[in-house]
């Protein structure tokens, strides 16, 4: 008996627009095709592989371990072909939209002023940001990159470093001629302690003091959802915050930030990496375009 042939690009491409748009009806409109047929060809997909790719319900699709998988390699392939079929043509260059997701502080003092010269070297690309301090999905998010700071958790998601930044207490001059420069950690806890509200967030301030390592506590009147906020309340005088250097540089360099407490830190550093899906070798153009850019022109320390 002939052996029916499988168009398993196709069906890789249709799936792949399953999750990444969030369900059967999106991708059926994103394909030209029905819900059913979408339906029909994931759930033959499924029979093939003899396992459930997706969970349906009435509120959404939610991958299964096999199906982040089976996705995590099929974008994989299909941007090998693509690229493949870039580098057959003699205009191969990167193109189509780009979905980054950065945290807050990162986004504003690099990212954001990067856009212009990376989107003039690559005209075809379109750039789709995303600014958060929360720790995201890629899969959920359909992001493509993602900027994160801090350590990484294992994953199957690979990183490249973009650099490292020592944290620092800073405050606003006017408070602190209010308040008065603390000397010591002891004085700290006098003063107005401002945090973070993100889930990543410190529980505390670590200082080293006579040779030990110590936590501060925050307990301040206010909460902020991300660096950048905590940057701003600072600024304007509220309270102490601990915020990454390159955030403050030119702040205290004009005089509207000053240092807490330098004596006492112990030279902490949160290290700053681009992560993505998949292996170098299996990267879209511009995923590998921003990825290199990324790399060439972000300078943190």
């Amino acid at each position: 008996m002939a052996r029916i042939e499988v168009n398993r690009s196709g069906e890789l491409e249709v799936f792949a627009r399953v999750v990444e748009l969030g369900g059967f009806s999106a991708a059926a409109r994103a394909c030209c095709m029905t819900p059913s047929a979408v339906s029909k060809l994931v759930a033959r997909l499924e029979q093939r592989l003899g396992t459930r790719l997706v969970n349906r319900s009435t509120r959404r699709l939610q991958l299964t371990p096999e199906g982040c998988a089976f996705y995590e390699r099929g974008v994989r392939i299909l941007a090998d072909l693509d690229e493949a079929e870039r580098c057959a043509s003699a205009h191969a260059a990167p193109s189509g939209r780009l979905r980054v997701n950065a945290n807050v502080p990162f986004g504003h003092h690099f990212l954001l002023p990067l856009a212009p010269a990376f989107l003039a070297r690559h005209p075809e690309v379109t750039l789709d940001i995303v600014l958060t301090d929360e720790v995201v999905d890629l899969l959920e998010q359909r992001a493509e990159v993602a900027v994160r700071a801090g350590p990484l958790k294992s994953s199957n998601l690979v990183a490249r470093k973009l650099g490292a930044t020592r944290m620092m207490i800073v405050g606003a001059p006017d408070y602190l001629a209010r308040h008065g420069a603390p000397s010591t950690p002891e004085e700290l806890l006098a003063h107005n302690r401002l945090g973070a509200n993100y889930v990543r967030a410190q529980p505390g301030w670590p200082l080293r003091w006579r040779g030990e390592d110590i936590v501060v506590p925050v307990t301040g009147n206010a909460q902020a959802s991300d660096g950048a906020a905590l940057h701003r309340l600072a600024l304007a005088g509220l309270g102490l915050a601990r915020v990454a250097a390159f955030q403050v540089r030119e702040d205290i360099a004009a005089g509207r930030l000053a240092p807490v407490l330098e004596d006492c830190n112990p030279g902490d550093e949160e290290e700053i990496h681009a992560v993505y899906v998949g292996q170098g070798g299996y990267l879209p153009l511009r995923v590998r375009a921003l990825l290199d850019f990324l790399v060439e022109h972000v300078r943190i320390g």
